[in-house]
């Protein structure tokens, strides 16, 4: 008799998976689209409210995978107060760190236990916009999409993130202030070029790019009351590593997250002081990453004040939306392979067997775009010219 352990790695159980998140993708992103049309001209209030629920039922799929296929557990470290009386219930411009391959997912896991998953919104690259499913997705979701050139990009900043924070309900925004994730060949162009301005060297960080942050902060004063720094991590003696993969095979991971919440007042609003303070902040959260990697805590040798952790359990909500459309996808297809069967209609059903394996590769390709390995190589030495933009 066959483990469930075993189960989980059968390619068979991750086609199932891949069926269920692209079918449903293309049925959410039709009901996007439908809103864009038929509510958000007449109503934008409405139309954002309703955004928050397609948004979550294609998001919470990928977190179904991590909190209850895979059975992963996060750490949550956050000063109490700011944890009961102000997490998931205000506007939030977040600063994260960007060197796993599951970052993303890390992000949308502690989004989903703060009920803010559906209005979890980043910078990305506008190229993005054109993937089916999440680029869709998010285009339709008003991310705000940027060119990689700050002159245009300046714009987009300042007329999007007015979009953004109109929203009814608490949204958070991330901005990866380094730009691009973490490689050692990027650290090691982040590295030459702090050197060669006298900058503190950062052992665990890019060099932040420090632009985009300051032109992101006079659209948001008055409208998003704070920053949460967030330093993601992995025990260096985790056997498993933190991949999607390892996911989808049913490993679990733990991540450990410390979320600080900062006052947008205490930035300075003078765009050179804000860029050293946004400098500042990495060299402390280098720190922090170090602190952990080296002794286990976030605070021993840090300096930073210590916080209660908090484990919560994953969402009831996100396993009955992932078998909802489980069920749906699940007989709408092998329903229509059955009756191609029957009718003898070999066309239909070779065609319906080429779209599954369209869906297999796709997951295939899905999985790769995640991987390091894979990374862009913006932030690399062909490009560390450009590191403070």
């Amino acid at each position: 008799m066959v483990s469930l352990e075993k189960l989980k790695q059968l390619r068979l159980i991750h086609l199932c998976i891949a069926l269920t998140f692209f079918t449903s993708g293309v049925c959410i992103n039709l009901i996007q689209l439908l809103m864009h049309l038929v509510i958000k001209p007449f109503n934008k209030r409405l139309f954002r409210k309703l955004m928050y629920y397609a948004c979550y039922s294609l998001y919470s799929q990928l977190v179904f995978v991590a909190d209850w296929y895979a059975g992963s557990k996060m750490s949550v470290y956050m000063d109490e107060d700011d944890y009961k009386k102000y997490a998931g219930k205000e506007h939030v411009l977040l600063i994260m760190n960007h060197k796993y391959e599951i970052d993303w997912l890390n992000g949308w896991m502690i989004c989903d236990k703060l009920n803010v998953l559906g209005n979890c919104k980043a910078y990305a690259k506008k190229p993005i916009r054109y993937v089916p499913i999440i680029g869709w997705g998010w285009w339709l979701a008003e991310f705000v999409f940027l060119n990689r050139n700050f002159d245009q990009d300046k714009t987009i900043i300042t007329e999007q993130l007015k979009v953004v924070f109109s929203y009814p309900d608490p949204t958070w925004l991330l901005l990866n202030a380094e730009g691009t994730r973490f490689t050692p060949a990027k650290h090691e162009a982040s590295v030459k070029f702090a050197q060669e301005r006298g900058m503190p060297v950062l052992k665990h960080h890019l060099i932040p790019r420090t632009k985009g942050f300051t032109a992101s902060l006079a659209p948001i004063r008055g409208l998003c009351p704070v920053i949460y720094d967030i330093n993601l991590a992995y025990r260096p003696t985790d056997t498993t590593p933190s991949t999607m993969l390892s996911l989808l095979n049913g490993k679990s991971v733990e991540p450990h997250m410390l979320m600080r919440r900062i006052p947008l007042e205490q930035v300075p609003e003078d765009e050179k002081e804000a860029a050293k303070w946004l400098q500042d902040l990495f060299v402390e959260k280098d720190r922090i990453i170090d602190s952990f990697l080296e002794t286990g805590s976030f605070f021993k040798t840090s300096g930073v004040k210590e916080v209660p952790v908090y484990v919560k359990k994953p969402r009831l909500s996100s396993l009955l939306n992932f078998f909802a459309w489980a069920i749906f996808s699940m007989s709408l297809i092998f329903s229509y392979l059955i009756n191609s069967l029957l009718a003898a209609n070999w066309t239909a059903f070779i065609t319906s067997l080429s779209i599954l394996g369209l869906f297999y590769w796709l997951m295939g390709q899905a999985i790769k775009k995640t991987q390091i390995s894979k990374a862009s190589n913006y932030g690399s030495a062909a490009t560390a010219k450009a590191s403070t933009k």
